[in-house]
């Protein structure tokens, strides 16, 4: 029986990346201001946990409102790493009911993030045994549902399949390479704008995205922005496969391949 390789990720893995990208995120409940959250970190049991600002109005609403909860929205936006005529990505809504984490529990599940993603934000949540000036409330959000909108469209996805999936590889280094290529490897960019339509070179060609099924690029054309995807001839799990795989993309025959400076 014929197979067809996966050649982009899935809904659930585009989500789990853009978690691990998205720097910040906004935590917004309904006749208020919308308030910043520096940690969203997906927990095994389905839940984010999130922080709000420990003495704003969402946390206030939080705790007042006990085991009843207050329904809000996680909003994460992913930026595209390079000055893009439109810098976003992807946005993705999580929505549920919010939380205020007991007192008791607090130390043991920043502990737990911690292991995971090692935030410096978590240094100042508001903790018993913590010290200093805390600037942060640690709030567990109960998901009722997750979708992830971009330019082909809007998809929802479970929590279950969200918790079956795993971040990109190489999503936490992809600024540094797609910054690194426009820069330092703008050949490789040219190389690879060889493979698209006659039609979309007319336009300025960018490198969009990158993860372990290919590579995004972004055409800023006189008609509007076009995003084209050439994808690998099979999914990569390591930096040697990633830059193997784009010198193949290339048609380069060179054994060196594209490496990103170390920071």
């Amino acid at each position: 029986m014929e197979t067809t390789a996966t050649t982009a990720p899935t809904t659930a893995e585009r989500i789990r990346s853009a978690c691990v990208r998205a720097g910040g995120a906004m935590l917004a409940v309904e006749g208020v201001e919308p308030a910043a959250t520096p940690v969203h970190h997906l927990l095994d049991d389905g839940s984010f946990a999130i922080t709000a600002p420990v003495d704003g109005v969402i946390a206030g609403m939080a705790i007042a409102a006990g085991d009843a909860g207050v329904q809000a929205v996680l909003e994460m936006t992913d930026y595209a790493p390079l000055p893009l005529r439109e810098p976003v990505r992807s946005l993705v809504w999580i929505r549920g009911r919010l939380y205020d984490v007991a007192a008791g529990e607090v130390a043991a599940l920043l502990d737990l993030i911690a292991t995971e993603d090692p935030n410096p934000a978590l240094l100042q949540v508001h903790s018993p045994a913590g010290t200093g000036d805390p600037r942060y409330a640690l709030m567990r959000l109960e998901i009722d549902s997750v979708v992830v909108a971009d330019s082909t469209g809007a998809e929802s996805v479970g929590v279950s399949t969200l918790l079956d999936a795993r971040p990109d590889p190489f999503c936490a280094m992809e600024s540094c390479w797609l910054q690194h290529m426009e820069s330092a490897h703008r050949d490789v960019v040219d190389r690879l704008a060889s493979r698209l339509p006659t039609a979309l070179r007319r336009g300025r060609v960018r490198p969009l995205g990158l993860d372990r099924y290919g590579v995004q690029l972004r055409v800023e054309g006189d008609d509007g922005d076009h995003d084209v995807r050439l994808p690998f001839a099979k999914p990569v799990d390591d930096v040697t496969g990633l830059s193997q795989a784009i010198r193949v993309l290339m048609g380069c025959p060179f054994l060196n391949g594209l490496r990103a400076r170390r920071l």
